[in-house]
Parts: structure tokens; C-alpha cells; sequence
């Protein structure tokens, strides 16, 4: 039913409002929102921050949908800056030259790990260490591709 249509994130949150307010049931907007964003593969990737915004907001609170567009920003915001301070912490990077580089790589709408910027983040540590080339893989596809 979905799949002709393109469903964006506004679209999904106004959904979350819309639900919320016919049922107050958590788990049947959960799953509701996960039958609507299944249905639509660039949205996948979203799920589990969508689904984890609805367990932690309280929507009764929000009067309308533009509340709830606010609330899941905010949420996703906040989202990212513990994901990328966990980051930085458990890779030991550098963490001013990592946060220009996710602003970089989010402005850009791509991650590189062309040119000296990845290297400014990682920890110090001679190109010619042999940990040097698996550590910078290591960090650029299992923790900036991927997310």
C-alpha cells in the first residue's frame, strides 16, 4: 500500500502525533511506526531512533505536530552528540579535529577518508605503525559509515 509513495520523516512524525492521540498505547505506535518505515527503505536506517524517541518523549505533553517534529529533533540532536562523545572516548580521538569532521562529513552529506582530515582525528601515532592503517579503517567504516 505504501510502497508507491515516498514517506518522509515529517510525514512519520505527524503520524506519531496523529496515533498518540487516537490510542495512548506506546507499543501499538511502535509498531505502527515500524510497519509505516519498513514500508519505505530509505527510512530503515531511522528506526530505531524514531522508535526510541516515542519510548522516551512524552507525547501527551506535546500539543501538536509541530511539538512533536521539535521533540524528535531535539531527541536526535542530543542522540548524536553522546554517540559522537562515546565515540571519541572509547577510539581515544582527538575530539576537537573529530566534532569538524562530523560537521564536515554532515555538511557535505558524505564521510571521506581521503585527505588529512580523518588522520587529524585519530590518536597520535606514527603512519608507519602498523596499528596505524588498521586503526583509521577501523574507525572510519565501523563507526562513521555505517551510522
Amino acid at each position: 500500500m505504501w510502497n508507491w509513495l515516498e514517506i518522509n520523516l515529517d510525514y512519520i512524525l505527524e503520524l506519531i502525533f496523529e496515533h498518540n492521540k487516537k490510542t495512548k498505547s506506546k507499543s501499538e505506535l511502535v509498531g505502527e511506526v515500524r510497519r509505516v518505515i519498513r514500508a519505505c527503505i530509505g527510512n530503515r536506517a531511522k528506526e530505531s531512533l524514531i522508535v526510541d524517541s516515542i519510548n522516551q518523549i512524552n507525547l501527551d505533553e506535546l500539543g501538536d505536530k509541530a511539538g512533536v517534529i521539535e521533540a524528535f529533533f531535539a531527541f536526535a540532536q542530543a542522540e548524536q552528540r553522546r554517540e559522537a562523545e562515546e565515540l571519541i572516548a572509547d577510539e581515544k580521538l582527538n575530539s576537537d579535529a573529530a566534532k569538524r569532521y562530523t560537521a564536515t562529513s554532515v555538511k557535505r552529506e558524505y564521510a571521506s577518508e581521503n585527505g588529512t582530515e580523518l588522520n587529524s582525528i585519530l590518536p597520535k601515532m606514527s603512519p608507519l605503525n602498523p596499528q596505524y592503517l588498521t586503526k583509521k579503517r577501523d574507525v572510519f567504516h565501523t563507526h562513521l559509515c555505517v551510522r
